[in-house]
């Protein structure tokens, strides 16, 4: 069953049913850490989207700190869909972090096409490895933010 079926607009989950449904570690690794690096809270949103058949439809968890976006997780059964921005000033130092990351990483970065705010990099996350570039992309996107307050 979709997610945006089990919760519509005017249904939203809780987080356990949140984690409940995706039903893997790589939540509590994602959220964890984001919680405990960045003491952020997550904050549910819901979203019409139609683009590739639904995929993007439904409760989608978001992250942020100091209003801009660390992330956006849209829950699937099994998995995670994290959305994640690399900006333009983040895109030199994502650039030379690039080797260190998987396959996946280099090729999702690779073929994201560079609009007027950066790319955007949708990751099905699956295993531990593409957790901990997305953890290291979202270290240098913080990085960057605290720095632009100094």
């Amino acid at each position: 069953m979709q997610w945006s079926e089990l919760f519509d607009a005017e249904n939203e989950p809780q987080d356990s049913q949140v984690k409940e449904f995706v039903n893997s570690p790589l939540w509590d690794g994602l959220d964890g850490h984001l919680r405990q690096e960045y003491n952020v809270k997550p904050k549910l949103a819901y979203s019409n989207c139609a683009m590739d058949a639904g995929l993007w439809k439904g409760w989608n968890v978001k992250y942020k700190k100091s209003g801009k976006s660390l992330c956006t997780v849209y829950p699937k059964q099994g998995y995670l869909l994290v959305l994640l921005q690399v900006g333009l000033r983040e895109m030199n130092e994502t650039e030379l972090l690039m080797p260190t990351c998987t396959e996946y990483t280099q090729n999702l970065f690779n073929q994201a096409v560079v609009g007027h705010i950066g790319k955007f990099l949708a990751f099905d996350v699956q295993d531990e490895n593409v957790l901990d570039d997305i953890k290291k992309l979202i270290a240098v996107r913080a990085k960057l933010m605290t720095a632009k307050k100094l």
